[in-house]
């Protein structure tokens, strides 16, 4: 493959995650109406409960949980509290003394309840649970680089939860998923340096995790769990189990972990921005369940990892952000000394466009007069690519990092202009400012082929996950290095100078 394309599947993104109607099996699910009448439920609620499904329906929560309990649910609703919110709970049957952890998520015309059995010896102290998560955060907190914050994230969480693999990678702009930090059993295949396509974590799954922070799986091999009834009897349609934990596991993503020869599995989003940066991704050999408490604890340091990778990033946005406005300022200054703009953008090779917007060469053209500066196409290519270019009637900036797929002609010199930033000064005149960017070889190695990430059986009606996870090379050609947020808001700006200056010099 020579060129790099976006493997984010609409089939893919079209999948009702969301909607998949039943759960996982280490659970039970109720649904409550604002009454707190039992209106749909988990088909394993029949066992616990012992009654059938459809004779629990419209029964009252209140005659199977004990006084306390009910009065903690009545009281979370009177407060109009709308996040997701933990429990305890005791239900009355005779003889038992199981605590459930119940788990809240206050609807506007329902309840869910999702309960958890509560395993013996699971409750901690707050203080050896503060401890353990105190010294955590603070070794992330003195980390001084992204790198070093996500080889701490892997090594804590492998050692606090037992997974015999832990690895975290980062989404590109495209959402492919690069594994930059791995710490495994040395029974999983290795995988760091390695890029997944954006398939692999789709659209609407992305979309959960700013939801829901956590995604476990304790055994793909469990047995999806229906809902009694189907429908929702409020909304007269399948449930939305977005920010449930226990929302079945779609077929596709099962054989996925097959696979991938591992049984157990658990995801923790990284936000950066208000947006899914990356993820931190949990494999086990055999089936392994990870109680409420855990699961918390992953939940408070996905915070705390998202807290200082962004504080990271921002630092280093900013740093990037001054350096380039100073730079804009110093050529501005230049054009002004030598009152030229070509002379100013183009005389002072350690002062000059080239080095504002790390331009392999550039293209002027003011009052009809042409010049060169660096690397750049010959003089028919610029000029079929100016004519090109003259079509779009441009008054904005331009920019893409693989011209060629844009204008074939390009890809004849695509090594001397693979990126384009075209800056329009005066469109009546036909002044511009063209800028190059050479080609950047790329070699990506793929976590398998992504070309058979999703492949359909004959007769299109089933589909599958790739079987292999080998390393795929693939080179790509014909593209340049991205023009980042801050050299595209320093061209739009320098556009708008060199536009008044341009008025200026026409008026004297």
């Amino acid at each position: 493959m020579t060129d790099k394309k976006n493997f984010d599947s609409d089939f893919c993104g079209s999948i009702p995650l969301h909607h998949i109607n039943s759960t996982q099996d280490y659970g039970y699910l109720l649904v409550l109406d604002k009454k707190l009448n039992i209106i749909q439920l988990s088909e394993n609620v029949s066992g616990l409960l012992e009654s059938r499904a459809e004779d629990l329906i419209n029964k009252n929560i209140a005659d199977f949980i004990q006084t306390q309990d009910l009065a903690k649910i009545e009281a979370l609703l009177k407060k109009g509290i709308s996040k997701s919110i933990p429990l305890y709970l005791q239900f009355n049957k005779q003889d038992n003394t199981d605590l459930f952890l119940a788990l809240l998520h206050i609807k506007a015309d329902y309840i869910i309840i999702e309960l958890e059995k509560q395993q013996e010896n699971s409750n901690r102290s707050f203080a050896d649970v503060f401890q353990e998560i105190k010294y955590i955060s603070t070794a992330i907190d003195q980390a001084d680089s992204v790198q070093e914050v996500c080889d701490i994230a892997i090594h804590e969480l492998r050692k606090l939860s037992g997974f015999d693999g832990v690895l975290m990678y980062r989404f590109d702009t495209d959402w492919n998923g690069t594994v930059i930090a791995e710490e495994k059993d040395e029974r999983l295949e290795r995988y760091l340096g390695q890029t997944f396509p954006a398939s692999d974590v789709p659209k609407q799954a992305r979309q959960m995790y700013l939801k829901n922070p956590y995604r476990l799986i304790p055994n793909r091999d469990f047995e999806p769990v229906r809902l009694y009834p189907v429908i929702n009897p409020v909304t007269n349609a399948f449930i939305d189990l977005s920010d449930c934990n226990l929302r079945s596991v779609a077929k596709v993503h099962l054989e996925y972990m097959k696979n991938m020869n591992v049984k157990a599995s658990m995801s923790i989003r990284v936000i950066y921005n208000e947006t899914l940066w990356g993820l931190i991704s949990c494999h086990h050999l055999e089936p392994k369940y990870i109680g409420y408490e855990l699961c918390s604890i992953f939940e408070w340091l996905s915070e705390v990892i998202s807290t200082k990778i962004s504080l990271i990033l921002n630092k280093q946005d900013y740093r990037n952000s001054k350096q380039i406005q100073q730079k804009r300022v110093e050529l501005s200054d230049q054009v002004y000394a030598y009152d030229d703009i070509t002379a100013g953008l183009f005389k002072d090779d350690e002062q000059d466009i080239l080095h504002l917007l790390n331009a392999s060469g550039a293209l002027i053209s003011i009052n009809g007069r042409s010049e060169t500066k660096g690397e750049v196409p010959d003089r028919n290519d610029l000029f079929n690519l100016t004519q090109w270019l003259e079509s779009k009637n441009l008054n904005t900036v331009y920019s893409t990092n693989s011209l060629a797929s844009l204008f074939e002609d390009a890809g004849e010199y695509s090594n001397s202009a693979s990126g384009l930033l075209f800056i329009p000064i005066n469109n009546v005149k036909g002044d511009f400012l063209m800028c190059f960017r050479r080609e950047a070889i790329e070699d990506i190695n793929w976590g398998g082929d992504p070309n058979q990430a999703i492949n359909f059986t004959a007769d299109g009606k089933k589909y599958h996950p790739r079987n292999s996870f080998e390393n795929w090379k693939q080179t790509v050609y014909k593209q340049a290095l991205p023009w980042n947020k801050h050299e595209l808001e320093v061209a739009e700006s320098l556009r708008s100078f060199l536009f008044e200056f341009a008025i200026k010099q026409s008026q004297q």
